[in-house]
């Protein structure tokens, strides 16, 4: 075997171990892309209109009507965390299972939730 067949096959090797690499990682940076939770978030506000989100992102704070929520349902595959501050943080949070709901917490109304993931 010549010595230059013996570079062509390392190089070939290492061309199809770079191609697998980069799209074994490029495949696990897009999953999180676009994830939702499946299934919808129902809620009434406090001048008594249900809304309902459906599948809505897995990522971030989500906003809920700006007069709160007193009842929150979570009909989705993932569990949430409701909060009574706008922005998902401070005490008072709950934590609802998937399928559950949740009502007014104790010092007024929800203002956002986000998920467990």
């Amino acid at each position: 075997m010549s010595v230059t067949a013996t570079v062509t096959r390392r190089r070939r090797r290492l061309g199809i171990a770079a191609g697998v690499s980069l799209l074994a990682l490029a495949a696990s940076g897009c999953s999180g892309l676009g994830r939702t939770a499946v299934g919808p978030v129902t809620y009434t506000t406090e001048r008594e209109a249900v809304v309902q989100v459906n599948s809505p992102s897995v990522r971030g704070c989500h906003r809920i009507d700006p007069a709160g929520a007193h009842e929150v349902e979570n009909g989705t595959l993932v569990d949430i965390i409701l909060y009574p501050t706008r922005d998902c943080t401070g005490k008072g949070s709950a934590y609802v299972a998937t399928k559950f709901s949740d009502v007014t917490p104790p010092g007024g109304v929800w203002h956002s939730y986000s998920f467990v993931h």
